[in-house]
């Protein structure tokens, strides 16, 4: 026989399992240190994010369904818990955006030839777009 037809032999099955390499860590490890809270908080804002998509849609909707159905979605809205809701989801949506702005200049590396651009200029490219989106979204609401 040729030696290539027995290789499937020469592999013995052991007990031996390599110790892991990674320490085990509890449930609530997030809340050891104020950095890992902020980045667990950081995640979970995605959840407002989705909400007012969520919520921009039923407005859609409800406009597409005619004057009778945007009044109701519109008494909808103005009930103190939905305004509780919007709220504090907005709150934690403005903390998403800074988070995300604050995270930009490591995540973003840009350069202008061979230059690397600096992180603080980065952040304040993306503070400048936000303060002129926002103006432009003020602008089209004073005008309606």
């Amino acid at each position: 026989m040729r030696a290539d037809t027995q290789s499937s032999k020469a592999f013995v099955y052991t007990d031996y399992h390599p110790r892991w390499l990674r320490q085990p860590k509890h449930t609530y490890w997030w809340l050891e240190k104020p950095s890992y809270f902020v980045f667990i908080l950081r995640e979970l804002t995605c959840l407002p994010v989705a909400w007012f998509a969520v919520y921009l849609l039923l407005l859609i909707q409800a406009v597409i369904d005619g004057p009778a159905a945007y009044e109701q979605f519109m008494a909808w809205s103005a009930s103190p818990w939905m305004i509780l809701v919007n709220v504090v989801s907005f709150a934690l949506l403005v903390f998403h955006a800074i988070t995300f702005f604050v995270a930009a200049p490591q995540a973003l590396i840009v350069h202008l030839g061979r230059t690397r651009v600096p992180g603080s200029l980065v952040l304040m490219g993306h503070y400048a777009a936000w303060a002129a989106a926002t103006v432009v979204v003020i602008w089209l609401l004073g005008r309606a």
